[in-house]
């Protein structure tokens, strides 16, 4: 008998995307979702499109990712986002080596599409491993950019995995929502030194520089020099939130501070 395979995907309010991605995956032999408190339709959808659905809330990506691999009864696990792709070619490449190879773990590369434009430049193609041997794969560590832990070598496919990332500065701006406070927390908790305006600015600049000069974004063209600049505005903003982090007392604190002086102010004009 051929080697069976699930495919896992972490939702939160995905309602646009999960469809597209589930339709993609139908040459799975399971598919799981594994959602992290969606208050849209992504669970609906889902659900009719025959996934296995399961709902529990973390804030840890990994922790996630190993909630649903206790799910997992076949032989071989796939991790994908809502927001990547499957083509037929890759799905058949997929299914070959899980049959053949002797290593335990698979390969993308993976082709980052944001505004329309799938990028060459800026640092955004990307070898990812996201396809183990059930037997050999221990799970996910990390909480923003986790990292698989498993046993035995990897084979890189030739197909590559499609990432069609935001479409436009709205969806961009509600990613950044999402990871951002994430990152700023563990950068606060690992007391990093003091964050200043020049901290801010540099970080900023840093990353626009990276992705815009040092990798060549600039030669996607006008998409290139947009995101470069998205990537160091969301930088900014990263330790802004750790600047926030660091306040002493909180700023919560000083807004509890600010309402209780109002409502004795009204208590004194009784």
């Amino acid at each position: 008998m051929r080697p069976t395979i699930t495919a896992v995907i972490i939702t939160k309010n995905e309602e646009k995307m999960i469809a597209n991605c589930l339709e993609a995956l139908r040459w799975c032999d399971q598919v799981i979702v594994m959602d992290n408190g969606s208050d849209d339709k992504t669970l609906s959808i889902a659900k009719q499109l025959h996934a296995h659905v399961f709902e529990k809330t973390i804030s840890s990506f990994a922790d996630l990712r190993n909630a649903a691999l206790n799910h997992v009864t076949t032989d071989w696990v796939m991790y994908i986002d809502a927001d990547e792709r499957v083509t037929p070619p890759l799905s058949k490449e997929i299914l070959v080596q899980i049959e053949t190879t002797q290593s335990n773990a698979l390969a993308f590369n993976r082709l980052y599409m944001a505004y329309g434009r799938i990028f060459e430049y800026g640092g955004w193609r990307e070898e990812i491993n996201r396809v183990f041997r059930v037997s050999a794969f221990k799970g996910w560590t990390g909480d923003i950019h986790e990292s698989p832990n498993f046993e035995g070598e990897v084979t890189l496919l030739h197909t590559p995995l499609l990432h069609l990332t935001h479409r436009n500065t709205v969806d961009g701006l509600q990613k950044t929502i999402s990871w951002t406070p994430i990152e700023a927390k563990l950068l606060a908790e690992s007391n990093i030194p003091p964050v200043t305006v020049f901290t801010i600015f540099r970080k900023g600049m840093m990353e626009f520089i990276r992705r815009a000069i040092l990798k060549k974004g600039h030669k996607d063209g006008m998409e290139g020099w947009v995101e470069a600049i998205v990537q160091g505005i969301n930088r900014m903003l990263v330790y802004i939130q750790v600047w926030e982090m660091q306040q002493k007392p909180p700023i919560a604190e000083k807004y509890e501070k600010k309402e209780l002086e109002i409502s004795n102010w009204w208590k004194e004009e009784k």
